[in-house]
């Protein structure tokens, strides 16, 4: 990370100038550093290095006096590299970029930069917004968020961040074809099953085509991996508020997985939810019904869901009491 001379100095490895502490700095000998204080008893004391304890005392007294300077501002730098996750840190370079005026551009290779070594860190997410917000220029973040995905597909704050700018800059087109690719190289990428619905959302909106279209979809992938949560969560969520027994073809898919001897109990549990809503429309045979939905609970609760086989067992006394109340 090229945080400041100093910090790349010491990161690169290379022929370099070595490190020199602030209290040896001949341009910070008119600062009085300001030590942490800790209280006169800490209980559990933390061991700062030398260099951390130098950069965070220097840094306290720019606080304290509030000052707006080119050396605080690299000061930051340090104290980033030392520890990325301070917010008031942060929040302290972000008010030194607006009183200096300092070149966004450059900000923002110092912000990737920090992003590459440390993308689940929220602090440098919420700077990267900042930069963003300020120049009113996403053009780089798409790219950006995509190259982390490349590492890790379920990086929580670098999905924020792509929702973020998508929805802020209405850069909506293509988003579903890209959600497309990436669960076609990793179909149990619960965050890309996400980005699709937000996306979808946020746009078309659920009308019955666009659900129809969906479904089918979602059932593509729950046909090539009937265990995969992911594809069964957006199944449902997708169909959320209409009529699991009535919507077409859902129970003879629901049968076909059955007919090949799969039990994942993602599809077992969807038919309990079927038949319980058929039982509620069918009074007359609501005692069938309910007895088959009894008998999934069953083979959860004894075999293909035991982890909860006390959920299954409540819902099994739930379903037979309706039958006693009815």
């Amino acid at each position: 990370m090229a945080a400041s001379s100093s910090s790349s100095d010491e990161s690169s490895g290379a022929a370099a100038e070595p490190y020199v502490f602030y209290r040896d700095r001949p341009e910070w000998k008119d600062v009085k550093p300001v030590p942490q204080d800790e209280g006169p008893n800490p209980v559990v004391a933390i061991a700062y290095t030398e260099k951390f304890r130098d950069v965070y005392d220097y840094l306290r007294a720019m606080w304290q006096a509030d000052e707006r300077s080119e050396r605080a501002y690299q000061l930051t730098a340090d104290a980033i590299y030392c520890n990325a996750a301070n917010y008031t840190v942060w929040h302290y370079r972000r008010q030194l970029l607006q009183s200096l005026n300092k070149d966004l551009k450059a900000e923002m290779k110092f912000i990737a930069d920090t992003i590459e070594e440390q993308p689940k860190n929220y602090q440098v997410w919420y700077h990267r917004q900042k930069l963003v917000e300020w120049a009113g220029d996403p053009s780089e973040e798409l790219i950006l968020t995509a190259a982390v995905f490349s590492e890790d597909g379920k990086n929580y704050h670098a999905w924020q961040h792509r929702q973020w700018v998508i929805k802020t800059f209405n850069l909506w087109e293509g988003e579903l074809d890209y959600v497309d690719s990436l669960l076609q190289l990793d179909l149990r990428n619960n965050s890309a099953w996400n980005q699709r619905y937000f996306v979808i959302a946020n746009t078309t909106k659920f009308t019955d085509s666009v659900i129809e279209r969906e479904v089918k979809y979602a059932m593509s992938y729950i046909s090539k991996a009937p265990n995969n949560e992911s594809a069964w969560n957006y199944l449902q969520g997708v169909l959320k508020g209409k009529s699991l027994s009535e919507w077409p073809g859902l129970q003879e898919f629901c049968d076909e997985l059955k007919a090949k001897n799969i039990c994942s109990p993602f599809l077992l549990s969807l038919q309990i939810d079927i038949y319980e809503e058929e039982a509620s429309k069918n009074s007359g045979s609501a005692p069938e019904i309910i007895a088959k939905a009894v008998e999934l609970c069953g083979q959860l609760s004894s075999k293909y869901d035991t982890i909860r086989k006390q959920y299954w067992d409540y819902i099994s006394a739930k379903l037979q009491e309706t039958l006693l109340t009815d």
